[in-house]
């Protein structure tokens, strides 16, 4: 296993070669085709507003099953009330501001940087990038943002400024994912909240077949 440094050509190394960590290449930029190119191989940038561009395959890989996702008991009561609504694509650019601008315990920067940020703009104008987004009283509250690519989703980031706001953009895109043929959501790497939500673990190799199998 070794680390790869990227330059201006548009690759990337087999997963196979990245560090127990889940590191595989450092370098290059984050220009549209070079991130449509990362996730249609189970790659993806992860790094700080100061550092040059690192790319990630981690081994395993943190996924959730539409047909496995759980909804808790309180947050079956949130919907019930009906405070929140749920829209897609309407605000994508504020979506993703909102989630670079949120402040992360144990983080001192973003890792969302303003090349990224314009980058996946770019791609939600070319119908590849959405939002879903959690909205009470007129006020976007919560929301997540990641690409599309046939029958899957990678998720990116989320954001909340209400309490379940975030929970309830998730929950309703998964289901309304389900509906419109996807398979797999990518959630990257272990958070206990997601797990919460019925993500788990699958081998990477098992990960990357399907997206060789469907892309």
């Amino acid at each position: 296993m070794s680390l790869h440094a990227l330059d201006s050509r548009i690759w990337f190394p087999p997963v196979e070669d990245a560090l127990d960590d889940g590191l595989l290449a450092i370098g290059g930029d984050v220009a549209v085709e070079r991130l449509l190119l990362a996730y249609r191989n189970g790659i993806f940038p992860w790094y700080d507003d100061e550092s040059i561009p690192l790319w990630w395959s981690p081994d395993p890989r943190f996924v959730l099953y539409p047909e496995k996702l759980k909804i808790s008991k309180s947050m079956t009561q949130v919907f019930k009330k009906g405070h929140f609504s749920f829209h897609t694509n309407t605000h994508f650019a504020d979506v993703i501001h909102a989630c670079k601008a949120l402040q992360r315990k144990g983080q001192d920067g973003t890792w969302i940087t303003d090349e990224l940020e314009q980058s996946f703009i770019q791609l939600h104008e070319m119908g590849v990038a959405h939002s879903a987004e959690t909205w009470l009283d007129g006020e976007l509250v919560g929301g997540l943002y990641g690409i599309r690519m046939g029958p899957f989703f990678f998720g990116e980031s989320m954001f909340s400024k209400q309490s379940n706001a975030s929970k309830f953009a998730f929950i309703s895109y998964v289901q309304q994912l389900k509906k419109e043929g996807v398979q797999l959501i990518d959630c990257q790497v272990h958070t206990d909240h997601l797990e919460s939500l019925g993500a788990e673990m699958i081998p990477r190799q098992q990960f990357i077949q399907l997206l060789q199998q469907h892309l």
